[in-house]
């Protein structure tokens, strides 16, 4: 029998003619995507520490909320991308943005763990139905031989939104001595609302099959699940990778409560300080430090920088391999973003992440998007939501209550306390007190940092800052705890499991290889 010969490979094409190939359409999705992500990241840069300081939520409520919110923005879109398939992408759109804009508004009148639980699921539910009709449209109007830029060019547009967002939020949110967060949520809010116009006057609908339309909700249901389950090589992939976004999504959930709580910022504070004062009173909080939000926001920056780049020279790579190295990259990256105390040392691993980040979050969004049938684009970019439903909520169920056992601050202050400086239990009991006190959005653990470093200083430690400055004492105090218990030891376990992710997928490629020569990549 003859072998069968290889699927022809597209003539490669020039930078310029990529780009005029993308059609009108693609640069409407990414204006659409670049205010959703100005909505939606000004929010997730805060809401961890907007739980953890304002409404006071233990790691257990955090971690409930979070996954949640996770699980629904995730696994909703598996089911919405065939109802998007098969009704119309715009009117997936309106639902969506209705759905947020009442969820970002609730939110920022949360008092309580329902409250916010409430609000975070219809943000998640609305994020959820948005996606599909976005993603779906930027897979049709690409090809194989625009589909590397052009994915890469959809990251770098929406990320100039997830870069401003922080910023915005975190000048919004104000200080310890006036705290604004509301205004931050109602901004998201806004600016949601502001994607009702490009959506009505300059998104074209794609082309919808009729056939489609006489399906009831049931029978699209059903089909969705379906599709999916007999792409075994699609579900085997999209399993393997959610080890990976179990890792990687806990740079925005978990490290700004691990950078607020341990890492010493005002070295970083110092080179925003000397901008202005503008900068100081917006990005820095009272102790000089820069703001945990904005170490985070490293990550969006450099990918604005430099993903396009990035993303034309990797596209002359098979589309398995860049993403393994920029998985590879991004754990090592991720590491080390949780094992450094420094502000500067922190703020480069996340630089590093970005890097990853940018060479593999393009590849996996185009090896679903170019893997989907023509007539089930927004179906498929549905299913890409699976590995974030599997990795970024059980990240959050199990990484949140397992920071508050491995991680806390307070739990180690108090520790110390009574362990090590033989401190009364009704002396610790007044501390908390006082701890409730202090105003919403600063940090409960302060009273007890202090009174370690005083006794610390009282005994002619030397590791004690024998001054005044509050500040100065939070910092002494949790760089003696951080000697004495090793909180980062929770990002070693969190990068095994992004390792032993990056061992599957390479497995699951070679596995590939062999079974199927003309996969994809070719």
């Amino acid at each position: 029998m003859a072998e069968k010969a290889a699927p022809p490979t597209p003539q490669r094409k020039s930078f310029t003619a990529q780009v005029g190939s993308m059609g009108a359409n693609f640069w409407v999705c990414n204006l659409i995507e670049a205010f959703e992500r100005l909505a939606f990241f000004g929010v997730t840069a805060i809401r961890s520490l907007y739980m953890k300081n304002v409404l006071l939520l233990k790691g257990g409520a955090r971690g409930t909320i979070l996954g949640t919110w996770a699980l629904i923005q995730c696994l909703v879109p598996m089911v919405s991308g065939g109802y998007t398939d098969t009704y119309g992408y715009r009117i997936s759109m309106y639902v969506a943005f209705l759905i947020n804009i009442i969820g970002y508004s609730l939110m920022a009148n949360a008092s309580s763990f329902s409250s916010m639980f409430m609000a975070a699921c219809l943000v998640g539910l609305g994020t959820a139905i948005f996606k599909p009709p976005v993603q779906g449209s930027v897979a049709k109007s690409l090809d194989e031989s625009n589909s590397g830029l052009g994915f890469g060019i959809f990251y770098w547009i929406v990320n100039i939104g997830g870069a401003l967002a922080p910023m915005l939020a975190s000048a919004l949110r104000g200080n310890d001595q006036n705290p604004t967060w509301h205004y931050a949520f109602y901004a998201s809010a806004i600016f949601t609302a502001i994607n009702f116009l490009p959506s009505t006057f300059l998104f074209r609908e794609p082309k919808i099959d009729p056939a489609a339309r006489e399906k009831s909700p049931f029978q699209v249901f059903a089909s969705t699940i379906l599709v999916l389950w007999r792409d075994r090589k699609m579900f085997s992939f999209l399993l393997i990778i959610s080890g990976f976004w179990f890792m990687f999504m806990q740079l925005w959930d978990l490290l700004p409560i691990a950078i607020d709580e341990w890492v010493d910022t005002r070295d970083v504070g110092a080179i925003i300080g000397s901008w202005g004062g503008w900068w100081q009173t917006n990005f820095l909080d009272s102790t000089g430090g820069a703001k945990a939000e904005l170490l985070i926001n490293i990550d969006a920056i450099a990918i604005i920088l430099f993903v396009v780049p990035l993303s034309a020279f990797f596209s002359r790579f098979p589309m398995m391999v860049a993403l393994l190295l920029g998985m590879v990259i991004s754990t090592a990256g991720f590491v080390g973003a949780g094992v450094y105390s420094s502000g500067m040392m922190v703020s480069l691993a996340i630089f590093v992440f970005a890097v990853g980040e940018m060479i593999c979050s393009p590849k996996f969004t185009e090896y679903i998007g170019m893997s989907a049938p023509p007539d089930k684009k927004a179906l498929y970019m549905g299913y890409s939501n699976i590995p974030f439903a599997v990795g970024w909520a059980g990240g959050n169920f199990l990484s949140q209550p397992l920071y508050g056992s491995l991680s806390a601050r307070d739990r180690f202050a108090k520790r110390y306390l009574i362990d090590e400086l033989k401190t009364p239990e009704a002396e610790i009991n007044a501390l908390e007190a006082i701890a409730k006190k202090l105003p919403k959005g600063t940090k409960s653990d302060v009273p007890l940092l202090e009174a370690i470093n005083d006794k610390l200083a009282t005994a002619g430690n030397a590791n004690a800052y024998r001054g005044t400055n509050a500040g100065d004492k939070r910092y002494a105090a949790t760089a003696v705890l951080w000697k004495a218990y090793h909180p980062w030891k929770i990002w070693i376990v969190l990068g095994a499991v992004g390792m032993a992710s990056i061992i599957g997928m390479v497995l699951f490629h070679r596995s590939s290889k062999k079974s199927k020569p003309e996969s994809v990549e070719a």
